[in-house]
Parts: structure tokens; C-alpha cells; sequence
């Protein structure tokens, strides 16, 4: 199963997913809050190509199917599945960014997009 997860796309997944659950892609939309168009154009959707899934979506798969691990999920649209954020940690974040100046948390913005943004595109 560890080479499955290492090379299986979205597409692969979501057909496992659909035969695991029983489940199309209108009960998977429906779930997860998305429209079911949305998640047939996941199937279609490149590594390296199109904008990829937002990570809402691939943890929200993770929660109403949990036969499949959010890992796993990311894995398998190609990003790499984000870090926990404990409500601790994301205290302290929040407290480091009160203390910067307006400029400072503009250039902090424009870090964590650009970073953001790498992960979403795979680079």
C-alpha cells in the first residue's frame, strides 16, 4: 500500500474513495461542501499544471472519509499535507505578528503568500 500512496493521483484516490464509501461525486460535493462539477474537475487536474486543490477541500476529504488519511490525500494531489497548528501555537503566532509593525506584517503577508503559493504549485 506505501507505493500506492507514493504514486497515486487525485483521480485514482477519488475512484478508490467512491468504491470504498459507495459514494459519486454529487454525496462527495455535498460532504464536503463543494459542488460535485468541482470535484469532477479534480480528476482532471495535473501536478504541475492547473491551480490545485485548495487544502480546506483535501482536509475536509480527510475528515467525512476517514478511511483515507489527510497525508494521503495531499499526497495524492500533489502537495505536501500542512503542518498541525495547535491553538497554542497559533496563539503565540498571533502574538509575534500583533508586535510588528503595519510594514512588517505587509512584508509577513507577502512571505507567507508567496510560500503558500509554492506549495500550491508544487515548486
Amino acid at each position: 500500500m506505501a507505493d500506492q500512496e507514493r504514486t497515486e493521483d487525485l483521480a485514482q484516490l477519488l475512484a478508490r474513495l467512491k468504491d470504498t464509501y459507495n459514494v459519486n461525486e454529487s454525496e462527495i460535493g455535498r460532504r464536503i461542501g463543494v459542488a460535485a462539477s468541482t470535484v469532477n474537475s479534480w480528476k482532471h487536474r495535473t501536478r504541475g499544471g492547473k491551480r490545485g486543490v485548495h487544502p480546506d477541500s483535501l482536509r475536509a476529504l480527510a475528515r467525512e472519509f476517514p478511511k483515507f488519511t489527510e497525508a494521503e490525500i495531499f499526497a495524492a494531489a500533489g502537495r505536501q499535507s500542512p503542518g498541525p497548528l495547535s491553538p497554542e501555537a497559533e496563539g503565540r503566532v498571533l502574538e509575534l505578528y500583533r508586535s510588528l509593525t503595519e510594514e512588517q506584517q505587509r512584508m509577513v503577508e507577502a512571505q507567507m503568500r508567496a510560500v503558500t503559493e509554492m506549495n500550491r504549485t508544487g515548486q
